[in-house]
C-alpha cells in the first residue's frame, strides 16, 4: 500500500512542472506574455497557481528552448524579438524544411499523399479568421495549418530533423502572431498552400521546395516590415512590464 500512495507524490511535481511549462510556452508564443517582459515570480505563482519549484523547472526548460532568458541577479525575461533573429530563423527553416521535403518526396507513398490531401482539405475548409469583417485568430486554423506543414515533411525519415523543424516553427510562430492582423488582408495564403500541394503531387521536387521556401519568406517579409511597430521602445531589450 505504501508504494501505491507514494507514486502520486513522486509523479506530481514533474507533472505540474510540465503543465506550467505548457501554459507558459503558450502564453509566450501567443505574445500574451510580451517579448522582453520580466517574468516576476510572485506574479507567475499567483497567475498560474503554482509553487516556486515547478515554476523554476518550467522556466529553466523554456530557457533551454530559447523562449526565456535567465539573467544572473535579475531573474527571468521573455526573450526579446529582433529582425536579425527573424531573418536567421527564417533562413534556417527554409534550409532544413527544404531538405526534409525533398526527402519526404523521395520516400513518397500513396498513404502519405492521401494524408496530404486530407490535411490540406481540412486546412482549406477552416476559416482563417473567426470574424469575416476583421481579423480574429482562429485556433482551429492554426492546428490545421501546423498539421499540413508537418505532413509535408513527415516522411523525411529523420526524427531529429523533424524535432528541429518543430522548434523552428514554434519560435517563428511568436513572430507571426505579432503581425498576423497586418498579414491577413494581403496574403493569399490558401493559394500558396494549394500550389505547394500540387507541386508535391506532380512530383516536381525543385518547384515544391522553392514554393515552400517562398511561402516562409513572404511571411518573414511582412513581419520584418511591421516589426518596428511592435519592438519595445525602451533602450534596453528587457522591459519590466
Amino acid at each position: 500500500m505504501s508504494s501505491d500512495l507514494s507514486s502520486p507524490k513522486t509523479d506530481a511535481p514533474a507533472t505540474l512542472a510540465t503543465s506550467i511549462y505548457a501554459r507558459l510556452k503558450a502564453d509566450i508564443l501567443t505574445t500574451r506574455l510580451a517579448p522582453g517582459r520580466k517574468l516576476q515570480s510572485r506574479f507567475l505563482m499567483e497567475h498560474y497557481n503554482v509553487g516556486q519549484t515547478p515554476l523554476r523547472e518550467a522556466l529553466n526548460r523554456l530557457t533551454t528552448e530559447e523562449f526565456v532568458v535567465g539573467m544572473e541577479q535579475r531573474g527571468f525575461y521573455v526573450k526579446p524579438v529582433s529582425k536579425d533573429e527573424l531573418r536567421e530563423l527564417t533562413k534556417t527553416r527554409c534550409w532544413v524544411e527544404g531538405l526534409a521535403l525533398r526527402e519526404s518526396m523521395q520516400n513518397a507513398t500513396q498513404e502519405w499523399e492521401e494524408a496530404l490531401l486530407v490535411t490540406h482539405h481540412r486546412l482549406d475548409r477552416t476559416p482563417r479568421s473567426l470574424d469575416p469583417e476583421k481579423f480574429a485568430d482562429n485556433p482551429e486554423w492554426e492546428k490545421a495549418h501546423r498539421a499540413f506543414h508537418a505532413t509535408l515533411i513527415g516522411l523525411c525519415g529523420s526524427r531529429p530533423l523533424l524535432g528541429f523543424c518543430e522548434q523552428l516553427a514554434d519560435r517563428l510562430y511568436r513572430y507571426r502572431m505579432m503581425s498576423i492582423a497586418k498579414a491577413y488582408p494581403v496574403r493569399k495564403i490558401g493559394t500558396e498552400h494549394a500550389q505547394i500541394l500540387q507541386a508535391v503531387l506532380d512530383r516536381k521536387t525543385d518547384d515544391a521546395v522553392a514554393l515552400l521556401q517562398q511561402h516562409y519568406q513572404r511571411t518573414a517579409d511582412v513581419i520584418d516590415s511591421d516589426l518596428e511597430t511592435v519592438l519595445p521602445k525602451s533602450d534596453t531589450p528587457y522591459a519590466a512590464r
